[in-house]
């Protein structure tokens, strides 16, 4: 997961459109691909692909935000990108794939893809898991949801605004007790969370960008 400093400037009433993110990016695999988890970063100029078959979230928010992007040329400056950040207190997610393709001082692609929670008996579990979305694909249904509320409103489903995010209670959200989604496909720009257990793990690598989960 990205080891940078997170530039979490808010997007101050970011109307985002019903995008609930599936949350299931693989913490390890970002973690071998860009260091150490951090608790606020800005993230790196590489997006991450995910597919789920299921997710099952309890307690779940998603606002607006910008995300700083670290640039890939020495002398660019980091470059503020719109994001809509989804979080779930708790999620349940069977067949998860995560693929990233990262580049090498040789100029060869390097592809890791990760899986996990190959059943329901066997899924991924996260708990309080936030995720940096621009792209979801899905097909969902939320229970109890709201929308338009103020983000990190108290009373709300969800974990809440995640620290860093300076949230002035003005901002547009949308909370939810439940949501659970299926085919799921997603780009993603980071993701963190308090806890990631993924059963039956399966990491690779190969050479160049194909093989990725979508």
């Amino acid at each position: 997961m990205e080891s940078h400093v997170r530039g979490g400037t808010r997007w101050r009433r970011f109307a985002v459109v019903m995008v609930p993110s599936v949350a299931a990016t693989a913490a390890i695999g970002v973690a071998i691909a860009q260091g150490a988890l951090a608790a606020s970063f800005s993230v790196s100029g590489q997006q991450f692909k995910v597919t789920a078959k299921t997710l099952h979230g309890e307690g779940f928010e998603q606002y607006g935000a910008l995300d700083v992007v670290t640039p890939g040329k020495k002398g660019e400056d980091p470059k503020p990108t719109p994001v809509a950040v989804s979080a779930f207190t708790d999620a349940t997610i069977v067949g998860l794939c995560q693929s990233v393709v990262i580049p090498t001082p040789i100029g060869v692609d390097v592809t890791l893809v990760l899986k996990a929670g190959p059943d329901k008996d066997h899924a991924v579990t996260a708990h309080n898991l936030y995720i940096d979305l621009d792209q979801l694909d899905a097909d969902a249904v939320f229970t109890n949801i709201n929308i338009g509320v103020a983000a990190g409103a108290k009373g709300q489903p969800g974990p809440g605004i995640k620290a860093g995010d300076n949230a002035d209670g003005s901002t547009f959200a949308q909370t939810a007790e439940s949501a659970d989604l299926t085919d799921v496909k997603q780009t993603a720009w980071a993701t963190s969370a308090g806890t990631f257990r993924l059963t039956g793990l399966s990491l690779r690598l190969h050479l160049g960008s194909g093989g990725q989960c979508y």
